[in-house]
């Protein structure tokens, strides 16, 4: 491909408009040539002639170090990156063609961080998920939660992404034990602003990991990494540049939406360098009986698109199958949640596992830290020292998604005060 580009560059200096596409695959000698001829082309001031180059995100970065002097001579257009707004006119654009009003519409503005090919998918993803495939003929309410949807999409990412992503992670010696160094430049990737990092500059605003890192970069590891054809089609690595960058947009979102305390176990690191920042502790567990899965399902939503980590047990399903049931969920009642919400039902008290639960946070609710959540349906009880803490009250016949996301809110402000 470099030849090619090489033997068009004297055509290139006649009058149109030339398109160099996949400039960041290109050999760096090939760059070089590229940019000379941008540099003529600029001083001749031909209005006439345009050199349009075509790359990921950090096209416009390495085609500078390549030639610092073009700094002022050239336009960077960013498409991957839009303003909040724009996200906005999006959405707006999609509700009025298709007849709905999204209720997770301000969190896929705020989680498409700026793309509009994830606002779509997200948008889709709400209204299939609702059963709206088409357009009604009067106004719907689509009342998707944010959390289902971003779960849906991750699930099928997971397949798309999944296994190069592991192999990254791991890295070309992967050892359980070891200092994880891949693993740290995916983080590094999910938290970006953009869909690109500069290693050496993350290495600097990551003291911690910047030994780990920086061997793998300076052997030469990352590089052959990023070479492998599975991860190739994901990532982009420039030897020289040091810039990481990715080629599909759907990749920043997966990181950025994955649980990366199940990533690490999944990948089967047994000890990471910076553990504080993989806290696997819950802000809430809930408690409560299988009749009353409904609202508590409708609540871990909430809850979750409001920014918490929940524990709620069908999502531990994996986790938990093989395990001891009991030593595997006692701890999270007993301290490994900072909050447990106890969903009183008819039911609550009869069934084996909220015995279980209950006697495993019983302690805790001195302390303040279990927030009773009873049933209309459910009289006071004299003898029972919950009815003595402040707590909220659902109607199992009432809307229970709406009484969800306002109990949700409620328990949001206690966990902000912390």
């Amino acid at each position: 491909m470099d030849a090619e580009y090489i033997a068009l560059l004297p055509e290139m200096t006649s009058t149109g408009t030339v398109i160099i596409d996949d400039f960041h695959r290109l050999e760096d000698a090939t760059k070089a040539s590229i940019a000379d001829l941008l540099k003529i082309t600029a001083d001749r001031e031909d209005a006439q002639r345009k050199i349009v180059i075509v790359g990921i995100n950090a096209a416009g970065r390495s085609l500078i170090e390549s030639a610092p002097d073009l700094a002022n001579r050239m336009e960077v257009i960013r498409f991957e990156v839009e303003p909040a707004s724009k996200i906005q006119e999006l959405v707006d654009a999609g509700e009025a063609a298709l007849n709905v009003r999204l209720a997770a519409r301000d969190h896929i503005i705020e989680n498409s961080r700026g793309s509009f090919y994830i606002a779509q998918l997200l948008c889709w993803q709400a209204c299939v998920e609702a059963g709206v495939l088409e357009k009604p003929d009067d106004v719907v309410e689509v009342d998707t939660s944010y959390t289902a949807v971003q779960r849906k999409v991750v699930e099928r990412q997971k397949e798309r992404f999944g296994a190069a992503v592991r192999a990254f992670a791991r890295g070309t010696k992967f050892r359980p034990s070891g200092r994880a160094p891949y693993l740290h430049i995916l983080r590094w990737l999910a938290d970006a602003e953009s869909w690109s990092i500069h290693i050496p500059d993350e290495m600097r605003k990551h003291p911690n990991e910047k030994q780990s890192v920086g061997v793998v970069r300076e052997r030469g590891y990352l590089a052959s990494l990023c070479e492998q054809e599975d991860i190739s089609k994901l990532l982009h690595y420039g030897r020289d540049t040091g810039l990481l960058s990715v080629e599909d947009p759907m990749l920043v979102y997966y990181l950025r939406s994955i649980n990366w305390a199940d990533f690490i176990r999944e990948v089967g690191f047994t000890k990471v360098d910076y553990d504080e920042n993989y806290d696997e502790n819950y802000d809430v567990a809930l408690s409560f009986a299988g009749e009353d899965r409904i609202y508590a399902e409708h609540m871990r939503d909430a809850l979750e698109d409001l920014g918490h980590s929940v524990f709620y047990d069908f999502a531990e399903q994996h986790r938990i199958l093989g395990e001891d049931v009991e030593a595997y969920l006692g701890p999270i009642y007993e301290s490994n949640s900072r909050y447990v919400v106890a969903i009183l039902g008819e039911m609550y008290g009869r069934k084996r596992w909220t015995l279980f639960e209950h006697e495993k946070y019983k302690d805790r609710v001195e302390r303040g830290q279990v927030l009773p959540i009873w049933s209309t349906k459910v009289p006071p009880a004299a003898s029972d020292p919950v009815r003595e803490r402040g707590g909220l009250t659902f109607d199992p016949d009432g809307n229970l998604r709406a009484q969800a996301i306002e109990h949700s809110e409620i328990i949001s402000k206690k966990l902000s005060e912390l």
